[in-house]
């Protein structure tokens, strides 16, 4: 395989971040997501398809309570990237500081940010390492204006220490990440 020329590829869209936010059971969480794509160009049924690794707090919030909120942040949204991204909601809530607000379906609201849908989920898919979802939007609003917030733009303003920190938690995940699809596909003789 060579691994060069699939990075390349990988390289050559800048998707939107996503922030990704769940509640359940008196609990609430959030993510910055690797992936979120629209699953449906019929505009009367709109869907998002979210793929969500199983080690994160969000990702049972999701499965507990079957719904889930996205958010594109503005440009200069790096303050929310550092708090949903670099810390963890097994240890603290990341929304402790924040006004209260939820979505219409009970989702929590990022305020800061430049749109939301409310989604809900209609399948799951284990895929080892993440849960994909396919979900219906159930709902959403576009509270803010100017461009979003991607990768590439992450990567170009994250300050060293910060760049260096998301560097860290990427390996990180990749490890885990890299063991849970090694077990899926030998679970399915795949490997």
């Amino acid at each position: 395989m060579n691994q060069d020329a699939i990075a390349a590829v990988f390289h050559l869209y800048d998707p939107p971040l996503w922030l990704v936010t769940a509640a359940h059971g008196g609990r609430r969480g959030g993510l910055i997501a690797t992936s979120a794509v629209r699953a449906s160009i019929v505009a009367a049924q709109p869907r998002m398809l979210i793929a969500i690794a199983r080690h994160h707090h969000t990702w049972g919030l999701i499965a507990g309570s079957g719904r889930f909120a996205l958010h594109l942040l503005p440009l200069g949204g790096l303050d929310a990237v550092w708090r949903f991204g670099l810390q963890s909601g097994h240890q603290q809530d990341k929304f402790a500081d924040l006004p209260p607000e939820t979505t219409p379906d009970g989702n929590p609201l990022y305020a800061d940010c430049v749109a939301w849908l409310d989604c809900r989920v209609e399948e799951t898919l284990d895929i080892g390492d993440r849960s994909v979802y396919v979900a219906a939007v159930t709902e959403g609003a576009v509270p803010g204006n100017g461009p979003v917030l991607s990768v590439a733009t992450l990567l170009r303003d994250a300050p060293g220490e910060r760049r260096a920190e998301l560097d860290r938690h990427y390996a990180a995940d990749q490890t885990s990440d890299r063991e849970a699809i090694q077990t899926w596909r030998r679970g399915r003789g795949l490997a």
